[in-house]
C-alpha cells in the first residue's frame, strides 16, 4: 500500500483534469504559432511550398489580407494548391469569376479541389456542360466532393444510371450525405418484391443507410431504425432513434415515442413526444393528444390536436371530432370531420357519413361513403353494402362488399359468402366464408362448417359412451364458431359429440348454448338428461325450451305430466305444443290433448 502511495506521489500516475485538457489546447496553439514562424521564415527566404502552406494557414484563420500576399506569391511560382486556395479567398471575397480564374489554373495542373471549384461555379451560372466536364475531371481524380457534385447534377439531369455510379464513388470514399442519396435511391427504385411488406429496403439500401448514420447523419438513423423496427430488432431500431432524435431529428423523436409506449413505458414517450411535438411534428402532437384523452383529460388532449392541425396534420381535425363524438358534442364532431375530409382524410370522411346517417340524413351520408371509399376506406365500403342492402339494392351491396372483402373486410367476407350461397355457388361461397371465418367470424365459421357437413357422408350411428372417431374439418369450425359463442355453433358440436358417444362433452356444450338462451340446446340438454335418468333436470330445461317457443319440448313437457297423472296441466303443455308447431308436433300434440281432455272429462 505504501509503494502505491509514493508512486502517485511521483507523478508518474498523471490523472486527467480540466487543467490538464487546457494545457494540452495551449500546446496545440503553441505549436501551431510556431509551425507559423517556421512556415514565414522559409517563406521569406523564398520557400514556394512554405508560402502556399502560409497563406493557406491563414485563409482558415480569416486573415484574408496576409493569405492573400503569399498565395499570390507561390502561384505566381506555379503551386497548384495556391491558386485552388487563392481561388477560394477571392469567391470568398465576392470576387466570383476572378476566383474561376485562378481555380482553371489549378485544374489545369491537376488540381482535382480546383477541377471541383471550377465545376461548381458553373453550375452555379447554369452551363451545365462545363460544370460537368469540371466535376469529371475532379470526380475522376478521386475527389470525393467532386463525385458527389457530379452526380448531384446528373441526378438533376435525369441520368439515374451516371448519378448512382458517381453517388456509390462518393459514398465508398465515406460522403455521408452521398451514402445516404444513395441508399433512398435504391430504396425507391423498385417496388416491394412479391410477398414483401411495402417499404421493405431494397438490397443494398441497408447498409449503406448505416454507413452515412455512423457518421451522423440523422435522416439516415431514422430510415435505418425504421428498416430495423419493421424487421423486429427493437433494440437496435431504438437506438438509432436516439441517436436521431438527440440531434434534433423531430420523426425520429416520434417513433422512438411509438416504441417506448409500445414497450409500456408511456411517461418517457410522452418526453419524447413532446420534444417532437414542440419541433412540429404533428403526428407526435395527435399521439401525446391520444395519451391525454386515454387519461381523460380532455382539454390537454383538445389543445394537442389543435396542434397536430396546426402543424398540417389532418388526423388532428379527425382525432378532435373522434373527442366531441366521445362526449356527445355532435355538432362539433360534424364540423371537425368535415373539415379533416374535406382534406382528404377517408377515415374522416367515414366518420362523418356514419354520424350523419345516425341523425337520419341517409342522403347527405351516401356521398360521403363513397368518397372515403374511393379513397381505399375499407370501413366505408362495408358500411356502402349495408346502405344498398337496406334499400335491397342487392347487386350495388354485393359490388361494395365485395370490395371490402378483397381489403381483408371479415363482416364484408362474411355477406359475399352468403350471397353466393344463395345464388348455389358453393365453392365460391367456400372461399369467402374461410376468408372470413380465418378473420375470426364466428358465423362464417359456422356457416362454412354447415356447407362441409352437407357433404361428409353420413357417419355410422353410435350409442352412447362408445368411443369417440376423430373429428372431421366441419366438426373442427363448428367448434371454433362454438367457442366464440355461436349457440347454433354450440347445439351442433353438442349434438355431433352425442353421435360419437361422447356424452360428457355434449351435455357441456349444450348446457352452454341454453344458458346462453338457445331453446334447442335446452330441448337437447333435457333429452340427454332424461337419457341418463335425470328427469327432474330434463323437465327444467325442456319447460326453459318450450317458454322460449319451443313446440317439442311443450309436447315433451305434455307427455310427462301425462305420465304423473297431471292431466290438467298435461293439456295445458299439449295446446302449447299444438300453437308451437311444427305441424308433425302439432298433430301428435293435438291427439294428446283430446286424449286428456277425453280422460278428465271421463
Amino acid at each position: 500500500m505504501g509503494d502505491m502511495v509514493n508512486l502517485f506521489g511521483t507523478g508518474r500516475f498523471a490523472q486527467p483534469s480540466g487543467q490538464e485538457e487546457a494545457a494540452d489546447e495551449a500546446q496545440e496553439a503553441a505549436d501551431e504559432v510556431a509551425e507559423e514562424v517556421r512556415r514565414r521564415l522559409a517563406a521569406d527566404a523564398g520557400d514556394v511550398e512554405a508560402m502556399s502552406v502560409l497563406g493557406a494557414m491563414l485563409l482558415r484563420r480569416g486573415d484574408f489580407d496576409g493569405a492573400e500576399t503569399h498565395l499570390r506569391a507561390a502561384t505566381a511560382a506555379g503551386d497548384r494548391a495556391a491558386a485552388n486556395n487563392l481561388g477560394v479567398l477571392l469567391h470568398q471575397r465576392g470576387y466570383a469569376d476572378e476566383a474561376a480564374g485562378w481555380w482553371r489554373i489549378a485544374a489545369v495542373a491537376g488540381s482535382a479541389a480546383a477541377a471541383h471549384a471550377l465545376g461548381r461555379y458553373f453550375r452555379e451560372r447554369g452551363d451545365e456542360p462545363a460544370a460537368e466536364y469540371w466535376l469529371c475531371q475532379s470526380a475522376e481524380q478521386g475527389h470525393v466532393l467532386g463525385a458527389y457534385a457530379l452526380a448531384d447534377l446528373l441526378e438533376h439531369r435525369g441520368d439515374d444510371v451516371g448519378a448512382e455510379r458517381w453517388m456509390r464513388a462518393a459514398a465508398e470514399r465515406g460522403h455521408r450525405e452521398a451514402a445516404y442519396r444513395l441508399a433512398r435511391t435504391l430504396d425507391r427504385r423498385v417496388g416491394p418484391k412479391a410477398g414483401d411488406d411495402e417499404g421493405t429496403p431494397r438490397e443494398g439500401a441497408e447498409q449503406w443507410y448505416r454507413q452515412a448514420a455512423a457518421r451522423g447523419h440523422r435522416r439516415a438513423a431514422l430510415h435505418l431504425g425504421a428498416i430495423l423496427e419493421k424487421r423486429g430488432e427493437l433494440k437496435e431500431a431504438g437506438r438509432w432513434y436516439l441517436t436521431s432524435a438527440k440531434d434534433g431529428e423531430a420523426r425520429a423523436a416520434c417513433a422512438l415515442g411509438f416504441l417506448l409506449r409500445d414497450a409500456g413505458d408511456s411517461e418517457s414517450a410522452a418526453v419524447w413526444w413532446l420534444r417532437a411535438a414542440q419541433d412540429g411534428d404533428g403526428n407526435a402532437a395527435n399521439a401525446l393528444g391520444a395519451l391525454h384523452a386515454e387519461r381523460g383529460e380532455t382539454q390537454t388532449a383538445e389543445r394537442w390536436y389543435r396542434a397536430a392541425m396546426d402543424a398540417g396534420d389532418d388526423n388532428g381535425a379527425y382525432n378532435l371530432g373522434l373527442l366531441c363524438a366521445e362526449q356527445g358534442r355532435t355538432t362539433q364532431a360534424e364540423q371537425w370531420y368535415r373539415r379533416a375530409a374535406y382534406a382528404g382524410h377517408r377515415e374522416a370522411s367515414n366518420a362523418l357519413a356514419i354520424l350523419l346517417l345516425r341523425s337520419g340524413d341517409e342522403t347527405g351520408a351516401e356521398p360521403w361513403f363513397s368518397k372515403a371509399a374511393e379513397a381505399g376506406s375499407v370501413d366505408a365500403a362495408f358500411n356502402l353494402g349495408i346502405l344498398h342492402a337496406g334499400r335491397h339494392e342487392d347487386r350495388a351491396a354485393l359490388r361494395w362488399y365485395e370490395q371490402a372483402a378483397a381489403a381483408g373486410h371479415t363482416e364484408a367476407a362474411l355477406q359475399v359468402g352468403m350471397a353466393r350461397l344463395r345464388d348455389g355457388d358453393e365453392r365460391e361461397a367456400e372461399r369467402f366464408l374461410r376468408c372470413a371465418a380465418g378473420g375470426g367470424s364466428a358465423e362464417a365459421a359456422y356457416r362454412l362448417a354447415t356447407v362441409l357437413d352437407a357433404r361428409r357422408p353420413p357417419a355410422p350411428a353410435h350409442e352412447l359412451g362408445e368411443t369417440a372417431q376423430e373429428k372431421s374439418e366441419c366438426e373442427e369450425w363448428y367448434e371454433r364458431a362454438a367457442s366464440q359463442g355461436h349457440r347454433r355453433a354450440q347445439v351442433r358440436v353438442g349434438m355431433l359429440a352425442a353421435a360419437r358417444g361422447d356424452v360428457v362433452e355434449a351435455a357441456r356444450w349444450y348446457r352452454e348454448a341454453a344458458e346462453a338462451g338457445s331453446r334447442n340446446g335446452a330441448f337437447n340438454l333435457g333429452l340427454l338428461l332424461a337419457r341418463e335418468g335425470s328427469d327432474p333436470e330434463a323437465v327444467v330445461w325442456w319447460r326453459r325450451a318450450a317458454d322460449a317457443g319451443h313446440g317439442r319440448a311443450a309436447l315433451r313437457l305434455a307427455l310427462v305430466c301425462a305420465r304423473r297423472g297431471e292431466l290438467a296441466e298435461g293439456q295445458r303443455w299439449a295446446d302449447r305444443a299444438v300453437s308451437l308447431g311444427p305441424r308433425e308436433v302439432a298433430e301428435r300434440a293435438a291427439r294428446l290433448r283430446d286424449a286428456l281432455r277425453q280422460e278428465l272429462s271421463a
